[in-house]
């Protein structure tokens, strides 16, 4: 894919990170649920690599907090930001740099970002809250990363690969056999 398509894709997936809360931001606590920033940015990450998934990542929370005022900046959209980021980054990385790419690198990529992100946003969220002063355990942050996001983590899994998969079967995005050993 040529660079010019992954900039111009890498916009639409930062204006559908900005966006897509919106159906969901009436109700801020489906909103937390479903995560719906997330879906641009692993597909981001997937269809344009690591370098974009990583800035789309990094940007979306910042921007939509500048624009929209949600999530609030500071500590919420400045821990998404990294959180985001490493999603993009990981999820790119993965699948991009397997020799085969199928349904089943679909899932080990997103699998490994979701895993990765969370970890970057707990250990963030740990030196935030450790400079504030305030507590941060290991039982808020799995209620935080994972019980409270939940029904957006098994949407991912059941729609990104969708996405992907109708991509492939469309000739929009063709997954990869084998790729040549250069």
């Amino acid at each position: 894919m040529k660079s010019v398509q992954k900039l111009t894709l890498a916009a639409l997936f930062l204006a559908l990170g900005l966006l897509l809360p919106f159906l969901t931001g009436q109700i801020q606590y489906v909103g937390s649920m479903l995560l719906p920033m997330h879906i641009p940015v692993l597909l981001c990450g997937l269809i344009c690599g690591w370098k974009y998934g990583l800035t789309v990542g990094f940007a979306t929370p910042l921007v939509r907090s500048a624009l929209f005022g949600m999530p609030v900046l500071f500590p919420m959209a400045f821990a998404m930001a990294f959180e985001l980021a490493a999603y993009g980054a990981i999820s790119g990385l993965i699948y991009n740099s397997s020799s085969k790419q199928d349904l089943g690198t679909v899932y080990k990529a997103l699998l490994i970002a979701m895993v990765g992100g969370r970890l970057v946003y707990g250990l963030v969220m740990t030196i935030i809250t450790s400079m504030l002063g305030q507590p941060y355990s290991f039982q808020i942050f799995m209620n935080a990363a994972i019980m409270s996001g939940l029904p957006g983590i098994v949407l991912q899994l059941l729609l990104i690969p969708t996405i992907m998969l109708v991509l492939n079967k469309t000739g929009v995005l063709r997954f990869q056999s084998e790729k040549a050993v250069a």
